[in-house]
């Protein structure tokens, strides 16, 4: 056979397969994040709850890529750990706020307390922004999502004031930023 003759060999499109080194970045960042977290919770520091906390992200990390819980490219969630910190700090703030609200209410008779049952649709478009939002609705005092579903959130507040403040709220605004969700502005 003449060298000349031979055919370069083709190579198939890559596939999200063939970057290995990308999915195992993603998975040793998700790794550390879940013992930083373990570690940040724990408070105690001894050679026992280090290992019990590495075993457990571990556990965590391999369940999820087992429930196939990892996008294609191996990384777990679409949102920046930078932007996901300044979230948290706002969400902090607004919980502090809600819980003086409610304090308010339980002192002073006047304020009313009219429980109420609301459901809107929210700006997100993921699933994680989704678990997102309603979490951050039940850790506002005052809130408490009941119910979420396809496009839709079920939430009772303990006021009308802040049941109708929900839909196309601040929060909801943030998380959809925060996962990268596309919304027009409500008219």
């Amino acid at each position: 056979m003449n060298p000349s003759d031979r055919r370069p060999a083709t190579r198939s499109a890559p596939s999200d397969d063939d970057d290995g080194g990308i999915r195992l970045f993603y998975s040793l960042s998700a790794l550390l994040g879940l013992c930083a977290f373990w570690l940040l919770l724990s408070g105690i520091y001894t050679p026992f709850l280090i290992v019990a906390g590495a075993a457990s992200a571990l556990a965590v990390l391999l369940l999820a890529h087992r429930m196939d819980r990892f996008d294609h490219q191996g990384r777990p969630a679409h949102i920046s750990w930078w932007a996901l910190f300044w979230y948290w700090a706002w969400l902090g703030k607004e919980i502090i706020v809600a819980a003086w609200d409610v304090s308010r209410r339980i002192v002073d008779p006047r304020l009313p307390i009219t429980p109420t049952l609301v459901r809107f649709k929210p700006l997100q478009s993921t699933e994680l922004g989704l678990v997102i939002h309603a979490n951050s609705i039940t850790l506002t005092p005052g809130t408490i999502t009941v119910e979420v579903s396809t496009g839709e959130i079920l939430v009772h507040a303990l006021s009308a004031s802040g049941a109708a403040a929900l839909a196309g709220s601040e929060m909801d605004r943030r998380v959809a930023a925060l996962e990268g969700s596309t919304f027009e502005e409500p008219a």
